[in-house]
């Protein structure tokens, strides 16, 4: 499925405004960090990804690993709005006995996840396994993995980057959402990480960096992924928490506090709002 830049910004809009409306009915979750990847995964649903959203299971599908499983609200309404399951499902986010639970699990069934996710750092080592058997077996598809820039504080991490590009693993692409703020506040001031790309390209990594809430740049960077062999790929995309909502908009307290009831409509009203300038 290829949209157009315009398609995909609507695309964008519709799951944030599902984000906002079932963390709003859940009561809890996690919005800022939710907002600020709905670009970065209404790209890859909606243009990147090889993947048949009525057969989840397909062969040849790309793999997705999700590492930040606490932004499971914008994964679950990429995947309703791709098709994967309705939308109206959204709106069990965090339900006793929903498939859709506040950090992705395999054990509930839910369409379209590769692998669970809770403790931080352990995503890139499942996808660089992934990854490894995928070129064992000779297979075409690719795997991707996404994680939050505070999750680089942990050592896991640097172990998988380090034997990701001693393998030379092409299939294997990383996004980095670099909204440089985490739970406790800013990452610079928590544990810094810079100079982030120097120590990625140190392991062997080629390295792209993009404006992670501009469809455009966004698409830009995933065609120089395409054109680059020979090592694995990491996309830094700059985003800002709480993309399209001024009042969660680059505010580390909105790291895991849903919106209010009384949120709702103002903050859908100025997602929209946003589109329309952008459009």
């Amino acid at each position: 499925m290829n949209l157009s830049e315009r398609q995909l910004r609507q695309k964008a809009m519709d799951i944030r405004i599902s984000v906002i409306e079932s963390l709003a009915a859940a009561g809890s979750g996690h919005l800022g960090g939710s907002l600020g990847l709905a670009d970065i995964f209404t790209t890859l649903y909606f243009n990147e990804l090889n993947h048949e959203s009525q057969n989840p299971k397909w062969a040849n599908r790309d793999r997705l690993v999700l590492s930040i499983g606490h932004v499971a609200p914008v994964f679950y309404a990429s995947l309703a709005h791709a098709g994967y399951f309705s939308t109206a499902e959204l709106k069990t986010l965090r339900k006793l006995g929903s498939r859709l639970q506040g950090h992705p699990a395999t054990d509930h069934q839910t369409p379209g996840l590769e692998t669970s996710a809770g403790s931080l750092g352990q995503g890139l080592s499942i996808a660089l396994g992934m990854a490894l058997a995928a070129k064992h077996d000779h297979a075409k598809h690719r795997v991707f993995s996404i994680h939050g820039d505070g999750e680089l504080q942990e050592g896991s991490i640097w172990e998988a980057a380090m034997a990701a590009g001693y393998y030379k693993l092409d299939n294997m692409v990383a996004i980095v959402d670099r909204n440089r703020l985490q739970i406790d506040g800013p990452t610079e001031k928590v544990m810094k990480i810079e100079p982030l790309a120097e120590k990625l390209e140190a392991f062997n990594w080629q390295v792209h960096e993009c404006n992670g809430n501009s469809i455009h740049e966004i698409l830009s960077c995933f065609t120089k992924v395409r054109a680059t062999t020979g090592k694995p790929q990491v996309i830094i995309a700059n985003t800002r928490m709480g993309a399209g909502v001024a009042e969660v908009e680059n505010d580390y307290t909105w790291h895991g506090k849903p919106p209010g009831q009384q949120d709702v409509d103002n903050f859908i009203a100025q997602v929209k709002q946003s589109y329309h300038e952008n459009s």
